[in-house]
């Protein structure tokens, strides 16, 4: 771990590193082998835990969810030495229950991203990790219970859709989705969730409802007006459950995802080039030092 260091990272966006109660206050700038993060790292302690908030689309909200430097952003994460992520999003409800201003805590995913560079691995070394369940379990229920206990009116899994913007969705494509039983939509959740497996790192959603995408004919056409509005009215709330979280999170990990690449890993070490074993040192240092061979 490095001395500047985290156990719990927030992705969100902007004013989610004034949480009441942070100490010690202090930002981080770095690169990586995949760029610059979003933003600067700030850096902090609560509730006795080390935490770090990266704003995901950058302070002023100026990144597309197709320029987004995901690799970066988990790459960097993993270097502090974050263990869990919390994944703050605005999404769209694809329910009639599930209304504006409500939380939900998903448990699937589904795909409807075009080229976002999505995995770490590649140029001469091979890995396939398991996504069948793409959200970490225990880190999921710790957000539920905490965002019972904050008073949110929260919706405990069910599949997000992750399209690639930045246009909103069709009415057709809105009935589609709806169709495959998804009940949430948004922007950003992929690839971030694969990387974060990719690293070992748990990830869980806290996704705010800030409208009813485009499927449900008495609701105004959305907009990112209506978005940025609900979101802020959800943000006090989502600073209580973050909170709550921390404070309710048990200090070792009993899931599987802290050993993620166990099995995943393919390509021989003698034939993986030093130049990727350094750039990924922070991920695969456990299983593959720079300089390991066969």
């Amino acid at each position: 771990m490095t001395e500047a260091s985290a156990l719990v990272a927030v992705i969100g966006g902007s004013g989610f590193y004034e949480l009441e109660g942070l100490l010690d206050v202090q930002e981080h700038r770095t690169e990586t082998p995949f760029g610059a993060p979003s933003d600067v790292i700030v850096l902090g302690t609560l509730e006795g835990v080390r935490m770090a908030f990266l704003p995901r689309h950058g302070v002023g909200h100026r990144i597309l969810p197709a320029e987004l430097p995901a690799r970066a952003n988990v790459w960097a994460l993993k270097r502090l030495g974050v263990e869990r992520i919390i994944a703050v999003s605005a999404v769209g409800s694809l329910r009639e229950e599930i209304e504006p201003l409500h939380f939900v805590v998903p448990d699937q995913l589904i795909d409807r991203t075009r080229g976002r560079p999505s995995t770490f691995f590649g140029d001469g070394l091979v890995a396939h990790i398991a996504f069948d369940q793409p959200f970490c379990a225990d880190l999921s229920a710790v957000l539920v219970s905490s965002a019972e206990q904050a008073g949110a009116t929260v919706h405990k899994g069910g599949t997000g859709v992750v399209i690639e913007g930045p246009a909103f969705s069709t009415k057709s494509e809105s009935h589609l989705y709806q169709s495959w039983g998804a009940g949430i939509i948004g922007m950003t959740a992929l690839p971030e969730a694969k990387l974060a497996r990719e690293a070992e790192i748990c990830y869980a959603g806290l996704s705010l409802v800030t409208d009813y995408d485009t499927w449900r004919e008495s609701s105004e056409p959305v907009t990112g007006e209506m978005i940025i509005a609900n979101l802020t009215r959800n943000v006090d709330m989502a600073k209580r459950i973050v909170v709550e979280a921390v404070r309710g999170m048990p200090t070792a990990r009993a899931c599987s995802c802290g050993s993620a690449l166990a099995n995943a890993l393919v390509t021989a070490p003698d034939l993986v080039p030093d130049r990727v074993k350094r750039d990924l040192a922070p991920i695969i240092e456990r299983y593959m030092p720079v300089g390991a061979t066969a």
